[in-house]
């Protein structure tokens, strides 16, 4: 074993810092420093030192040295070792062995100060990997020591077992510095698999080594084992240098003390090549200029500990992801296999045999390798596990996801049993996430899901499809019928009387199919639940519904009549029709509703509560919204020809209202027809006005600048308020009919239209009575003062042409 064995014993390889981030804490000195103010001395002062209490505890520095000054020297007289000793080595001067073996120790003693003061002031998760630098140095010095007094007192070069521990202990010191980097692996698996790495290029080194090395020296100095096993030493570097590229992680910034330490490591790995070669020669003697290699690789370790930790050095960010190890990591530790296996064919003797320590070395590989891909076959194994549970579960609730539920549901149909299942749908989930955020949504749906799994319990199996949406499989045949299942999900999810309960717990409509001879696939079994669950929320949500035929073909004529009214505005299949509204006091038609109709080419004409919810559901109102306004501002100005002053009102959807584009189709549809802005009305519900925002607010208050006319539909059936009266730009109010006609039946009715009317009068806008339809209510509203009426009795809906005429 060769000297430089001990110079290397401390010599760790570097490591890289991981992602995750305590708050660094600084170094501050905590002694008077006799230079510095006193203003700005630190802290507590002198008797801050060496408290043994908190954080302060972990940052006491020697008595009287100030952190700065203590460096500053340190590295001063360590630079001026090393000038010396440079100077001294290739001037080939007296004592040159002597002075090679000082500077070492000198600089070795240096670099463990340095490590074991950062390990006391740098965050928890740096501590243990500076504390074991501080050993490996320490190691170092001592080895150094042991080999100097060694070779004074035998001569030559002292190649005792005693070194050869200490070079031992110093490896692994630095090989275990390397592992606890906060980037090295975290599981006991992973620090083996580097490891492995590491011995695999170090053994795979050995017979390339031989090769290279002492291929041309002669048998009878190949018996000196200092020689021979002067191999290892190269072997050892490269297996921590290969644990550095290891702990390093991909994809991320050096930390800069772990480049200095690498700059170490490879300055180390070239000295002990060349050493390795001279020794192998007989060239080497004491004091070769190769010996200031050593003491510079303990200088850039020193250099290391004086820079800050890295503002992520705690692993504690559990969400970032690690990057993906590029192509040569992977392989890495198997690159050299290959010219390993080259090297032992080429190191066989002539009489076929293999060197001994090659033919070993190969041996250890192999089982190295073994071991290795073993490891790999069970990483495998878990990260196969850890793919399934992603595939197939809910990262949210935890549940089974959609993929996994319809896995299951298919099984179980190819299997034959009996199956149900239940389509369960939040309902006013959406508001939770509009009001309260998602965040909010989010843990109420993974309590929700907790309910739902300990309702369901073993009697079936619950999955989350996405959204708030889920589903139950059971079976038909089971312990508990489906309705029974729906019933107690229904009961779970109803809050507690100690818990609050608006906005904050949402009700559920539950669709329940069970797999019959109609359905052919699973997907038909999922298609009867939805068609239930729909059937469940227009029964009043919170309730379960089960499919049947005649909900069933309902929803088949349903998604049929959908399907008919996307083509129906392409097709010219829409018309409108006018309702006259009259003067009351002359009967005078003073403007006309528009009501649209569909002339359906099989069901005939439908009136518009027969498509236009789907219209809503499905987002075609809007284009049949704009068709409507274009026909109706082209009517009108055909028939304002005979009544000036008739004007058109047209109906507009909440989500057209909504659209920053309402602005500009009004105004295209207004000048294409050359109709007068004024002579165009807005009817909009009360529910739409409500649920505006500021947005709406502000474009209602751009059409009333353009001159379009707002009136409110409906007025009183929905969340009428006083408020929204005074910041809405309205010039008109429309009594529901629901009033009108309980007039002369019901004083109540009687006194809601008389306020209405008096409350428009002092908000300055119009009132129309709608749904006049007899004499007898015609008087009534006539008598509270309601300037104007529409209704059967003052005219159906016609076409255009009839507007105009006064009432008969």
């Amino acid at each position: 074993m060769s000297r430089q064995d001990v110079k290397g014993a401390g010599a760790p390889s570097p490591a890289e810092p991981t992602g995750g981030p305590p708050t660094p804490v600084e170094p501050a000195p905590l002694t008077p420093d006799p230079g510095m103010p006193a203003a700005e001395q630190p802290e507590g002062g002198p008797a801050s030192v060496g408290r043994p209490d908190g954080e302060k505890a972990d940052r006491v520095l020697p008595r009287g040295v100030a952190p700065a000054r203590l460096s500053r020297v340190g590295l001063f007289v360590v630079g001026a070792v090393l000038v010396v000793e440079a100077f001294w080595l290739f001037a080939a001067l007296p004592g040159a062995a002597l002075v090679s073996d000082v500077g070492a120790l000198l600089v070795a003693g240096w670099a463990t100060v340095a490590c074991a003061g950062v390990a006391r002031r740098h965050p928890a998760p740096l501590r243990r990997f500076w504390k074991l630098l501080a050993v490996t140095m320490a190691l170092a010095a001592l080895g150094r020591a042991i080999w100097t007094a060694q070779r004074l007192v035998g001569g030559g070069l002292p190649h005792t077992p005693l070194v050869g521990v200490v070079f031992t202990a110093g490896i692994l010191t630095g090989t275990a510095a390397l592992l606890s980097s906060p980037s090295g692996p975290r599981s006991g698996v992973g620090r083996a698999r580097t490891l492995l790495d590491g011995v695999i290029v170090g053994l795979a080194l050995v017979p390339i080594g031989w090769v290279l090395v002492f291929r041309g020296v002669t048998a009878a100095e190949l018996a000196d084992p200092a020689r021979t096993l002067g191999l290892l030493y190269p072997m050892f570097d490269l297996m921590q240098l290969t644990i550095l590229v290891a702990v390093a992680g991909p994809a991320r910034p050096l930390w800069r003390p772990m480049s200095m330490l690498a700059v170490s490591l490879t300055i180390r790995v070239a000295a002990d090549v060349v050493y390795v070669s001279l020794v192998a020669r007989a060239d080497y003697a004491a004091g070769h200029p190769i010996d200031l290699c050593w003491p510079l690789s303990y200088l850039l370790i020193g250099l290391a500990s004086g820079n800050p930790p890295p503002p992520d050095c705690d692993g504690t960010d559990e969400t970032a992801e690690s990057p993906l190890p590029p192509w040569w990591r992977v392989a890495l530790p198997y690159l050299p296999v290959g010219g390993a296996i080259i090297a032992v064919l080429l190191a066989r003797r002539p009489t076929g045999q293999t060197p001994p320590l090659v033919f070993v070395t190969m041996m250890a590989l192999l089982a190295a390798l073994a071991v290795r891909q073993g490891l790999a076959a069970n990483e495998n194994l878990h990260l196969v596990a850890r793919l399934r549970r992603l595939a197939y579960g809910d990262q949210l609730t935890g549940l089974p996801n959609r993929l996994l539920f319809n896995r299951l549901l298919r099984l179980a149909l190819r299997d034959g049993r009996p199956v149900a299942v239940l389509l369960l749908d939040l309902d006013g989930f959406k508001q939770v996430n509009d009001r309260f955020g998602h965040a909010t949504g989010d843990t109420l749906l993974t309590g929700l899901a907790a309910r739902m799994r300990t309702a369901v319990a073993g009697d079936g199996t619950i999955a989350r499809l996405g959204g708030d949406e889920f589903a139950v499989l059971v079976e038909r045949d089971g312990p508990v019928s489906p309705e029974r299942l729906a019933e107690r999900l229904l009961d779970a999810l109803r809050p507690s009387d100690g818990e609050e309960d608006v906005g904050v717990h949402p009700s559920a409509s539950i669709g329940i199919a069970e797999y019959g001879p109609q359905h052919a696939s699973h997907t038909d079994l999922l298609r009867d639940a939805d068609i239930a669950m729909y059937a469940a929320k227009a029964a009043g949500k919170s309730a379960y519904r089960t499919c049947t035929p005649g909900l069933r073909e309902s929803a088949v004529s349903r998604a049929e009549l959908i399907a008919d009214l996307r083509r129906a505005v392409d097709e010219e299949e829409l018309h409108l029709e006018f309702q006259p509204i009259v003067d009351l006091a002359s009967g005078a038609v003073r403007s006309a509703e528009a009501l649209v109709r569909w002339r359906h080419p099989r069901l005939g004409t439908l009136p518009p509560a027969k498509f236009l919810p789907l219209a809503e559901e499905t987002g075609l109102i809007i284009p049949i919204d704009r068709w409507v306004i274009h026909e109706a501002c082209r009517a009108a100005a055909t028939w304002r020809s005979r009544a000036p002053e008739a004007t058109v009102a047209v109906n507009i959807a909440a989500a057209h209202l909504r659209r920053p584009d309402l602005i500009a189709t009004v105004t295209a549809a207004t000048a294409s027809a050359g109709l007068a802005p004024r002579a165009l009305t807005l009817e909009l519900t009360e529910s739409a006005l409500i649920e505006g925002t500021d947005a709406v607010l502000e474009r209602l208050h751009q059409l009333r600048e353009l001159g379009i006319q707002i009136a409110i539909d409906d007025f009183g059936t929905g969340y009428s308020s006083l408020s929204y009266l005074h910041r809405i730009p309205a010039t008109e109010l429309k009594i529901d009919r629901s009033f009108v006609a309980r007039l002369g039946t019901d004083d109540r009715a009687y006194a809601t239209v008389e306020m209405v009317t008096r409350l428009a009068g002092a908000f300055d806008l119009a009132v129309i009575a709608e749904g006049v339809e007899t004499e007898r209510q015609h008087e009534a509203v006539t008598a509270i003062g309601c300037p104007r009426g529409q209704g059967y009795l003052y005219g159906r809906p016609d076409s255009p042409a009839t507007v105009g005429q006064n009432r008969a």
